[in-house]
């Protein structure tokens, strides 16, 4: 018995065997096939190529930088600062135009204050008081603007008064203005330049049209008949996203500007246009909600001739701009450039690097070097 299984294993090894189609003549089965055939090309013609276009290769790591810049003045008559003018190293912050910006529309405005003692604001529940014993001194006032010196100021004949503090005085008292003081800054201009590249296919491009004219920037506006030009009016901004500029510039918000390069790079460069989108980030809370809004607090610092140290300490709301940039570059994939095109010879000595004999790694081996290959005419 093993015998006889050793001599037909022997034997099998000079058999060869080929395969046997058989065809059936019959319309339905051959229908059936066919369709199925159709249906399978379909696919991969009208959503694999065409819709999907898995074809080509895809970078999404894209490389960008923003730079901003806000321009207009504006000319101010109050009993607060008087008559003032404001320019863009007045309501910009910070200067140095980054991709995060902030434009004050609207001031609170204490000034002249000096660190000495006087009244916590009475709004304030933590600084309520009845008596001395009420006002702990050295304990920080909730909420509030300064330290706690032990004295509970009350006015005469009345039974509840506040703590005194001892903190930057005058504190802040005065409530947010009906009207904003900077209404007039939707004329400004906000000039937006954004540097793109797309490191995988060593593409780059920018959001300004490339032009000698030096008048260009000064007269264009952003608009669908100019959509190089990255001068933006900072009310078109506001009214595109659905907002109301005085609604906003009173009590202040926060809008996205976000720039989309979704670049098919087998076509010209000039057809990898920048896509913008313009958002109100913030919620907006219905009537008069204190939760709605964008402000925050800074203060400018000087001192007398006695060498007292003084500062004027200023609420401010505005609009803070955030521009995000995303993207995606597609380009051929190796088995387009390397069998389908005129210079594909071309391509392929660049794929495929051979290593002489006497080198490590003898014979043919693969380099991925397409992606540092400098643009070639096809």
């Amino acid at each position: 018995m093993g015998q006889a299984s050793c001599k037909g294993l022997y034997q099998s090894l000079f058999d060869y065997k080929t395969e046997k189609y058989v065809i059936a003549k019959n319309k339905k089965v051959g229908l059936l096939y066919r369709l199925l055939q159709v249906s399978i090309l379909t696919y991969l013609v009208v959503w694999v190529f065409l819709v999907k276009k898995s074809y080509q290769d895809t970078d999404t790591s894209l490389q960008s930088s923003i730079i901003t810049k806000v321009k207009g003045v504006i000319f101010t008559n109050t009993s607060e600062l008087g008559e003032r003018l404001w320019d863009v190293a007045d309501y910009v912050i910070p200067p140095q135009g980054e991709n995060v910006f902030f434009v004050i529309t609207n001031l609170v405005v204490t000034p002249n204050q000096r660190q000495e003692t006087c009244a916590e604001n009475e709004s304030i529940p933590d600084a309520v008081c009845s008596e001395d014993s009420d006002c702990p001194p050295g304990e920080p006032v909730v909420t509030g603007n300064g330290v706690r010196t032990g004295r509970c100021l009350r006015a005469e004949n009345m039974q509840r008064g506040t703590c005194e503090i001892f903190a930057w005085c005058p504190v802040e008292t005065r409530s947010r203005p009906e009207k904003p003081l900077l209404g007039k800054a939707e004329d400004f201009t906000i000039y937006i330049k954004n540097f793109i590249r797309f490191p995988k296919f060593n593409f780059s491009k920018t959001n300004v049209l490339d032009t000698k004219d030096r008048a260009y920037l000064r007269s264009c506006r952003f608009g669908p008949k100019d959509p190089y030009c990255p001068i933006f009016r900072l009310g078109s901004v506001v009214s595109w996203t659905g907002s109301d500029f005085q609604e906003i510039a009173l009590q202040g918000g926060v809008i996205g500007i976000q720039i989309e390069w979704d670049c098919d790079l087998d076509k010209a460069p000039s057809e990898c246009n920048p896509r913008y989108y313009f958002s109100r980030l913030d919620r907006r809370f219905p009537g008069n909600s204190v939760s709605s809004g964008y402000n925050f607090r800074f203060a400018k610092y000087y001192r007398d001739e006695a060498g007292v140290e003084f500062r004027t300490l200023i609420k401010a709301y505005g609009i803070r701009f955030d521009v995000l940039v995303n993207g995606r570059g597609s380009f051929f994939c190796d088995l387009i450039l390397i069998y389908f095109i005129k210079k594909s010879h071309f391509y392929r000595n660049k794929k495929f690097e051979e290593v002489r004999s006497g080198h490590p790694g003898n014979g043919k081996v693969t380099v991925e070097q397409l992606q540092n290959l400098q643009t070639v005419e096809a």
